[in-house]
């Protein structure tokens, strides 16, 4: 293991995260807060600058790293954030509890958006856009960011560190040099950004937070761009314009594409965004999702204690699906309630995801299209021994390494999924009413198994609210200390897609080189 190399990155990222804080702190002084709010940011700034410069001091014998170096070093640099990125919840009061505030701060970065406060209006402003911000950061993901200023290498360092930061089964670079790659993926990330915020700002301000636009739809992009889903205001989206509603289901699907894609967009190859596999997948999937849960809906616009209209079943329809379909999590009403089609839709795109090389979590749409084609020659093989397989995706063949390491993958997902269910059934919470307060009224669940089930779900696909007592108008608060550590480690394997976890924690990895 190359520890001073390993040390020079780590010093990087904490160095950088110093000054990334420095944005929640402007927002702190502007809004006039406390001056312990203000010293919630200074203090891990400067520890966190400090021991970044003394990491930088060791110069490494060997500027290499090999791919078991990388994967450990990604999964190492997103637990360092998480346990400095809490440090200012816990200083500033809003989160008192530092396993709290570890949980809300995995939740962040990861962008998945579960939470554990209660009250989203007892809150800072400053604690607010930390929380969005560390969406947009954890998005495209740091340590990419960081391969724009590192020198690159070529034996292939750059490339393991995104390949175990990036969601897919298949990465790559869209250009020659991993640097350029690196800036033309954030250059894109960093425009689809600012031009949510321009378009949001053109709406009219929500009733009540007059003098909050701007500051609203910059949380309201951070969510979106990095398909995290924080609510900063009581109802997540609920009280936004349709309009802007309408702006933010199309960012959503916008975000839940290869960003790759984009790229050929510009360099005007349209022809092969549109004969993309993927690309026509994830839309047909994400158009019948919409179809199913707006056919439970408009069988029972007048069933809700709000009924909706035409119109709003199906905004509801697009935006939940969109929102849920790319891991994003914001919600635009109370749909724990929907009829059992609709929320079956919603549970399948929770599982499958958005698009490869996108900002979203769940297993990814390349994965599901792989393991079906794998499963359908497997069958043909069976029946017709002598028949010779070729599998192709996106015109390519895919190796059968390919099919076996998205079979392994899904078989490991399935097996964290389930070791965490099994692990929350010890929670005392088991069993225990919650009273929901929501726009479809008040009503009281019981914290059984498919919160438990919804929970873990939620947690490893990056999604945010699940279903019962985890639903969208619910928070993760009540669930033990144990519990909260199990679904903060089971969000970093969902977004790291586990190997690098698994790796980080297996004792050969750290055996020196």
């Amino acid at each position: 293991m190359n520890y001073r190399k390993l040390g020079n990155i780590l010093g990087k990222i904490m160095i950088l995260e110093g000054i990334l804080m420095l944005a929640p702190m402007v927002v702190s002084l502007i809004y006039r807060e406390p001056f312990k709010n203000v010293l919630a940011f200074v203090i891990p700034i400067a520890v966190l600058e400090l021991l970044g410069t003394l990491l930088q001091l060791p110069k490494a014998k060997r500027s290499s790293l090999y791919q078991k170096e990388g994967f450990a070093l990604t999964a190492l640099v997103w637990i360092m954030m998480t346990l400095f990125g809490a440090i200012p919840f816990v200083i500033s009061g809003d989160i008192p509890g530092y396993i709290d505030a570890c949980f809300e701060m995995m939740s962040g970065f990861t962008t998945t958006g579960s939470s554990i406060i209660a009250d989203i209006t007892t809150v800072s402003r400053s604690t607010l856009f930390w929380r969005s911000f560390s969406h947009w950061i954890g998005g495209m993901g740091i340590l990419v960011f960081v391969l724009i200023f590192i020198p690159e290498s070529d034996d292939g360092s750059s490339m393991h560190l995104l390949r175990a930061e990036s969601p897919g089964p298949q990465v790559g670079k869209i250009v020659s040099k991993m640097k350029m790659t690196t800036r033309i993926l954030y250059l894109i990330y960093l425009g689809m950004t600012v031009l949510q915020v321009v378009i949001l700002m053109l709406d009219k301000p929500i009733p009540g937070y007059e003098d909050d636009k701007l500051f609203f739809s910059l949380l309201a992009t951070f969510g979106c761009a990095g398909t995290g889903g924080f609510g900063f205001i009581p109802g997540s989206m609920e009280l936004f314009h349709p309009f802007s509603q309408y702006v933010m289901a199309i960012f959503l699907i916008l975000f839940g594409c290869n960003f790759s894609l984009y790229y050929l967009l510009l360099i005007g190859k349209v022809k092969d965004v549109l004969r993309s596999e993927e690309f026509k997948s994830y839309f047909l999937i994400m158009a019948l999702a919409v179809c199913f849960v707006f056919i439970s809906l408009a069988g029972r616009l007048e069933a809700f204690p709000q009924p909706y209209t035409t119109e709003e079943a199906f905004r509801h329809s697009l935006f939940q699906v969109a929102s849920l379909m790319t891991t994003a999590g914001y919600t635009t009403t109370d749909y724990h309630v929907w009829p059992m089609l609709g929320t079956m839709a919603l549970v399948i795109v929770m599982f499958i995801g958005a698009m490869a090389g996108s900002t979203a979590g769940g297993i990814k749409v390349s994965r599901i299209v792989m393991a079906l084609k794998g499963a359908y020659v497997n069958i043909r093989k069976l029946i017709n021994p002598r028949y010779v397989p070729v599998i192709k995706l996106e015109g390519k063949t895919l190796e059968q390494k390919t099919i076996n390491d998205v079979f392994a993958f899904i078989t490991l997902y399935c097996f964290i999924f389930f070791t965490a269910m099994f692990l929350l059934a010890f929670d005392p919470v088991n069993g225990q009413e919650a009273r929901i307060a929501s726009d479809a009224g008040e009503y009281v669940v019981k914290h059984g198994f498919f919160s438990n089930f919804s929970a873990v779900l939620t947690c490893i696909s990056n999604v945010g609210p699940a279903f019962e007592a985890v639903g969208p108008y619910a928070s993760f608060a009540p669930y033990s200390w144990f519990s909260k550590i199990v679904l903060t480690f089971t969000m970093l394997l969902g977004r790291l897609e586990i190997l690098p976890v698994l790796i980080l924690f297996s004792r050969r990895t750290w055996k020196r080189v």
